[in-house]
């Protein structure tokens, strides 16, 4: 799904994750959609929306990110629910022009 790529989605989102716990926007469908596609299972789904705050929720969505699969679904979900600019962030490799991977959806 990347293809071409310098390092695989998941690296990407890992170097970047706590750049992306500040962008990511959970609470307005994002987390229904990584049920929906399997990414989370409904007691996960529950721990992370038990996070006080939405850093902190991010941080626990984030954890959870530990497969390719899971991450190549994460961005579809971040496409579904409109946060292309956190795509375009993750394509981009933070800004780091000479990593930029390519979403193909």
């Amino acid at each position: 799904m990347f293809p071409g790529e310098a390092s695989c989605i998941s690296d990407i989102i890992m170097n970047l994750r706590y750049r992306l716990s500040d962008t990511i926007e959970p609470d307005f469908g994002l987390l229904d959609h990584l049920l929906s596609l399997h990414v989370l299972t409904a007691r996960q789904l529950a721990d992370v929306r038990s996070e006080r705050t939405v850093y902190r929720r991010n941080d626990a969505l984030l954890d959870l990110m530990t497969s390719e699969e899971q991450c190549d679904k994460f961005v579809k979900a971040l496409q579904r629910t409109h946060q292309q600019h956190v795509i375009n962030f993750i394509k981009q490799n933070g800004g780091q022009t000479n990593n930029v991977v390519s979403v193909i959806y």
